[in-house]
């Protein structure tokens, strides 16, 4: 029987509560993308093997542009994750995403510009990408999410802006006529590299504010503002961790189930593997490895 072990990547808020999920050993990875955010946490929550990694570091040093997206995802591959629940902070684009709410993305627009969105820079691969989270995943966290006291919303588009300045009016009512539903600043590479080491990967977004579209009310002073969007931080984040919680038994129930996220590379190396250097793959091996 296969084995499914399950990496959890906090973003804001939820990085400094994944404590909540267990204790365990600390593991410093190498990787040769240089460190990731920290040291990864191995434990286990309801008998599932689990590895935590706060995106942005101890005490959230590493900006949106800095989070060493590659280390991160290449260390979960080394230890053995085969599935990623992602979560992270948002603002909504859509009245019906209200604060305190959940999301489950199922697009992104990538609007970065300043961080390396591949692992292979040495040989040529394309990875589909057309649906950028997991089916499976993103089913397990639906069905876990029933019951649960906050709305999680199913589907919704990403964009991922560069930042770490939040967004312009303007842009913000760019994003909302594209149709799109959320605004954040972490998703992307990270999905598209958890794409290219063939590991399944879902992220639950948490709405902390209506971007700027939404006026805020005249009243409001900008220090309340603040407190009332970390108070919506901090209730997300309960409801995050506590439906991570409950679909990791569904998530371990997937060990069998073949995914087409786990053979994304099958296809995608077009690159003359003959010429392809012996350094190159003993460095990649942990991602090609099973095609070189």
């Amino acid at each position: 029987m296969a084995r499914v072990m399950v990496g959890v990547i906090g973003g804001t808020g939820l990085g400094e509560a994944l404590g909540a999920l267990g204790a365990g050993e600390q593991r410093v990875v190498e990787t040769p993308f240089g460190p990731p955010s920290g040291p990864l946490t191995l434990t286990e929550v309801a008998g599932v093997p689990v590895a935590l990694l706060s995106r942005h570091g101890e005490g959230h040093m590493l900006s949106p542009s800095r989070v060493p997206y590659r280390a991160n995802i290449y260390a979960l591959k080394a230890v053995g994750v085969t599935h990623v629940l992602a979560s992270g902070a948002v603002g909504s684009l859509r009245e019906e995403l209200a604060p305190r709410h959940l999301v489950l993305p199922d697009q992104v627009i990538d609007r970065t510009f300043r961080r390396a969105a591949t692992f292979f820079e040495d040989f040529v691969v394309h990875a589909e990408f057309a649906a950028p989270f997991c089916s499976s995943l993103r089913s397990a966290l639906i069905k876990a999410g029933t019951g649960l006291p906050t709305r999680v919303h199913q589907g919704g588009t990403y964009v991922c802006m560069e930042g770490p300045q939040f967004s312009t009016r303007a842009e913000s009512e760019l994003h909302r006529s594209w149709g799109a539903s959320l605004i954040g600043m972490t998703v992307m590479p990270e999905a598209k590299l958890a794409r290219e080491a063939e590991l399944c990967y879902a992220l639950v977004a948490l709405p902390t504010d209506y971007d700027c579209w939404r006026p805020h009310p005249a009243n409001v002073d900008q220090q309340k503002l603040i407190e009332e969007i970390l108070g919506n931080l901090k209730a997300a984040t309960q409801n995050a961790i506590e439906l991570i919680r409950r679909a990791l038994p569904a998530v371990a129930a997937l060990a069998d189930k073949p995914c087409p996220c786990q053979s994304a590379l099958a296809l995608g190396i077009w690159s003359d593997r003959a010429r392809i250097p012996q350094d190159v793959r003993d460095r990649l091996r942990v991602l090609v490895g099973k095609y070189l």
